[in-house]
């Protein structure tokens, strides 16, 4: 009896499988998206919901989170950035910090295994963030996993953690100017009239700028992934919270009503076909910059 479940499901999955590929394989008739990021919001809700023990959603959001990954693999989706632990998810309890941190640790160690999702798929990973703020083992093994999957060239799956947009922003700003220390403060004793940095503005203007837009980008955390096309964020939120403040001038925002455990193909395939909906005004967007 327990073999011939056992086949029912195979052949039950097996069919599930060939049908999502063949709708995949429809949908690709369209714009592909690029860059695909998640904010990930919901996790304590479905716990606090259906009265489970502390941290069973996060643990069932994993779950989700390698549903999706898997979605947006087969269909082409280059580029994937989850938003796994912002700077400030640190001002919650120890034990709550602690709790996301050992089953950070326990899932980062999932992904350096050969039969992993990432290793299925060919995916390079990259942590992105301000990592000297985690813990030791937690850095250590994320160190790790970007090495053991550092020949992966078929995407890339971008983690952030200890990250928000504004810590980023500082902190490539910051880098661009030790960069460029040296001309800084030889223009600074010369007492030229040159500007400092130069964000945008008014093309005309001759004067040298030190630093540039491209310099600033280039030092970002995200700078590993072109900006995203499409952010979903579950929970039925629409704000950012401080997530590719940067990036995200010109793309899609998706907040379907479920929390992240609950999300499924049948929101990444609304994403997605809204998405191809108004991709043309969103690369008309890109174009004019």
């Amino acid at each position: 009896m327990k073999k011939i479940s056992g086949r029912v499901i195979q052949i039950y999955g097996n069919l599930v499988s060939f049908l999502r590929k063949c709708i995949f394989f429809i949908l690709s008739v369209g714009a592909i998206p690029n860059h695909i990021a998640f904010i990930m919001d919901g996790n304590r809700r479905y716990t606090k919901r259906w009265n489970l023990m502390e941290g069973t959603g996060h643990k069932v959001g994993f779950l989700a989170l390698m549903s999706m990954l898997k979605y947006c693999y087969e269909f082409g989706v280059r580029y994937v950035t989850i938003y796994a632990f912002s700077i400030d998810n640190f001002r919650r309890s120890p034990e709550e910090v602690q709790s996301l941190m050992d089953l950070m640790l326990e899932k980062i160690e999932e992904l350096i295994k050969e039969e992993s999702i990432v290793n299925h798929y060919g995916v390079r990973v990259y942590f992105s963030g301000n990592l000297k703020l985690l813990s030791e083992p937690v850095r250590l093994a994320a160190e790790r996993a970007m090495l053991a999957t550092a020949k992966n060239s078929k995407a890339v799956l971008s983690i952030c953690i200890a990250y928000t947009s504004t810590n980023e922003i500082v902190h490539a700003i910051q880098e661009s100017c030790e960069e460029k220390w040296d001309e800084i403060t030889v223009l600074n004793s010369s007492g030229a009239g040159y500007g400092l940095i130069r964000l945008g503005g008014n093309e005309h203007d001759e004067r040298d700028y030190l630093i540039k837009l491209t310099d600033i980008e280039s030092h970002m955390y995200m700078a590993v992934a072109p900006d995203p096309d499409i952010i979903i964020r579950t929970s039925g939120e629409t704000r950012l919270s401080n997530f590719l403040l940067w990036q995200s001038a010109n793309c899609y925002l998706y907040s379907p009503s479920v929390l992240w455990p609950e999300i499924g193909l049948r929101q990444f395939l609304w994403a997605i076909l809204n998405f191809q909906r108004i991709h043309f005004y969103f690369d008309n967007k890109r174009k004019q910059l």
